[in-house]
């Protein structure tokens, strides 16, 4: 049971970090109706930026671990969602009107030079830091010395999930730009209409989606410490399951779709075998899509004429 339970509390922190991703997914998705497939590119951008930060920061030798951790955050945040409001500018905006495959395509491309571009500039070896921030819980002991714990590390990311999670709730329910992609999901020529600012409102969604792959990208790189060009895409996948699986166009499901596909890939890994994870996660993905196609908390998408 204690194996049970650290596996449980390993499976939420990555869990969380896949909700974070898939929320941006489904996000664009709600608005324009096209998945942002360079999505998972600019959450790898945040983690590229987090640890030059962390570098630049430790050669001038900065303040306090949590100021640093705050000006770190800051600029992964601010050069993420510049990449973001770039995406949405250049591979979406001029192929709004023209057949879905264009701008699909075009996201592919966009991904795919994001890759390439990171690659040139940082090059093809991965990037290591040091562990920041250390220390944990010890939740329970055993006699053969197996420790139930959760680090410090592991708390912050639960919790800043949940209060993220939270903000963007809030943001889209209760506030005018939420109010604006609300009425642009319905129906963006009448939004137009009734003085919506459509472009902004799409590119503000871009942004939002950016940041909150920002702060995915921040809290992978100092849990494990390592960064590549090649994990955008790895984990841009995942995310992109774990929206379709909790209903794409739905925040809610995002996050529990992450959450699911964290705990599934956590025990697998614990009890059968790490190298099919993967596997598995496709394997529940397809039986719930086979019992509800639209995911677990998706709406039938109703065609208007």
């Amino acid at each position: 049971m204690d194996y049970f339970f650290q596996q449980l509390i390993n499976g939420l922190t990555l869990g969380a970090v896949y909700g974070l991703i898939a929320i941006g997914y489904t996000m664009v998705y709600g608005i324009i109706g096209m998945i942002n497939f360079a999505h998972g590119e600019i959450y790898m951008i945040g983690a590229f930026v987090t640890v030059i930060s962390f570098t630049v920061l430790g050669l001038v030798g900065a303040g306090p671990t949590a100021v640093v951790l705050m000006i770190v955050l800051v600029s992964a945040l601010a050069v993420t969602s510049l990449y973001g409001w770039t995406v949405e500018r250049v591979a979406y905006r001029p192929l709004r009107q023209a057949p879905r495959l264009a701008p699909l395509i075009s996201a592919i491309g966009m991904s795919a030079f994001l890759q390439n571009y990171v690659q040139l500039l940082q090059g093809a070896r991965v990037k290591t830091m040091a562990p920041v921030l250390q220390g944990g819980f010890e939740l329970s002991h055993r006699a053969d010395g197996f420790v139930v714990s959760i680090s410090y590390l592991q708390i912050v990311i639960i919790v800043l999930t949940v209060l993220l999670m939270v903000g963007v709730t809030f943001i889209i329910r209760a506030t005018p730009l939420g109010r604006a992609q609300r009425a642009c999901e319905q129906d963006k020529t009448m939004a137009a209409l009734v003085g919506v600012n459509v472009d902004r409102t799409i590119s503000m969604t871009f942004v939002i989606g950016a940041a909150l792959a920002a702060v995915a990208g921040f809290m992978v790189t100092l849990y494990y410490g390592v960064v590549d060009f090649y994990m955008g895409f790895l984990a841009g996948m995942k995310a992109f399951k774990a929206a379709v699986l909790g209903g794409i166009g739905s925040l809610p499901g995002a996050m529990i779709g992450g959450l699911m596909i964290g705990l599934i890939e956590s025990f697998w890994s614990g009890y059968v075998n790490a190298q099919y994870k993967d596997v598995a996660v496709f394997a529940i993905l397809m039986l719930v899509l086979i019992a509800r196609p639209n995911g677990l908390f998706g709406r039938p998408e109703i065609e208007k004429v």
